[in-house]
């Protein structure tokens, strides 16, 4: 008899100027088991908002926002909800962005045109790991 719990899904959120890579990526994230998309923004007040809302446990985002700076996004929720996974997704791959956006709190940082595939599978690999449960 298996007694296991289920685990609770990891909610995921985007941030993307372009609406069409949010769908790209919300459709093949969605394909992932114990992956729930917890909503989505095209700039950085709206995300904010919408990331403490949802209780995210993981935001993609892009250094290209339709307003609001993906920097100061990425340090503010460093500072006040360590525990989400910032994973960067960009076009903007050059070294003095990646440092920046280690610096600031982001965990990963991935190039769009090459490394899709390796962010969708990072974020399998989080929604898999056991989770501490929530307060």
């Amino acid at each position: 008899m298996d007694t296991a719990v289920p685990a609770l899904a990891a909610k995921v959120y985007l941030v993307d100027a372009a609406v069409e890579v949010r769908c790209r990526l919300a459709l093949l994230l969605c394909a992932i088991a114990g992956v729930e998309i917890a909503g989505e923004a095209e700039d950085g007040d709206a995300a904010l908002e919408g990331i403490l809302a949802s209780d995210a446990d993981i935001v993609v985002l892009d250094l290209h926002l339709a307003t609001g700076n993906s920097l100061e996004l990425i340090a503010t929720l460093s500072r006040l909800h360590p525990a989400i996974v910032t994973i960067v997704l960009t076009n903007h791959i050059a070294r003095a962005f990646r440092d920046a956006c280690l610096a600031a709190g982001a965990r990963f940082f991935f190039d769009k045109t090459s490394e899709f595939d390796a962010a969708c599978r990072t974020i399998a690999g989080i929604a898999r790991a056991p989770r501490a449960p929530a307060e």
